[in-house]
């Protein structure tokens, strides 16, 4: 067994992050080591998007099993609050997206694949930056924004494991100038990133990770709605 975090323990890190993260947004905003410990949960995911694309055997079950999951994440988001504010999956889904368009144009080495990478960029920059302010009214913004897409696409360019690392680096300093106070925090999980030994772990955890984001923000906005004062 090589030394070092193999993919089932960085989803795990990333899972109590996560969950500690959205705790922290719904029952305890004034507690900062709650929001900070979540920052933790992007790049850690992010990485992983872009593993899971260098492996996957087929980009477009991929996109598909992600995109699904983000469609159920919306629903629940939809009814808890009343806005078309998108999740993280929707952000990765658009990730996975250009990480195909990006192969597809090296594969094919087409002026007409290249055009069609350069139009999915362009796409996901409208979508993130240009149209949330066009319908402010509705609550539309799309998690993390442009950076946000770009990251997990970052890793999968960069060169591994320090290219990788420090191409996803860049994005995190863009989120930080971009979002500013504790998003800066985030560039602490590089270190982290680089333990990563490139193993998937032994037992296969996939659809458990793909259960418990829904299901978390599920039981975790129903306590919420038990606990809020008449």
């Amino acid at each position: 067994m090589k030394k070092g975090l193999n993919a089932n323990q960085l989803k795990l890190l990333a899972l109590i992050a996560m969950t500690v993260d959205h705790i922290g947004v719904l029952f305890l905003p004034q507690c900062a080591i709650l929001r900070i410990i979540g920052r933790l949960s992007l790049p850690i995911y992010a990485f992983l998007i872009a593993e899971g694309c260098r492996h996957t055997r087929s980009m477009k079950g991929y996109l598909t099993k992600v995109a699904a999951l983000a469609g159920v994440c919306q629903i629940i988001y939809l009814v808890a609050s009343q806005s078309l504010y998108q999740c993280i999956l929707v952000t990765f889904s658009m990730s996975i997206g250009l990480i195909w368009l990006i192969q597809n144009s090296v594969k094919k080495n087409t002026w007409g694949a290249r055009i069609l990478a350069c139009t999915g960029v362009a796409g996901a920059y409208f979508v993130t930056e240009i149209l949330p302010p066009i319908l402010s009214g509705t609550g539309f913004g799309v998690d993390y924004g442009f950076f946000g897409v770009l990251l997990p696409v970052a890793f999968y360019l960069g060169k591994k494991p320090w290219g990788s690392l420090a191409a996803g680096g860049l994005i995190l300093v863009g989120l930080g100038c971009v979002y500013g106070g504790i998003q800066w925090l985030a560039l602490l999980t590089l270190p982290i990133l680089l333990t990563y030994n490139g193993q998937r772990g032994k037992m296969n955890l996939k659809y458990i990770f793909y259960l418990y984001y829904p299901a978390h923000l599920g039981v975790l906005q129903l306590i919420f709605w038990l606990l809020k004062p008449e």
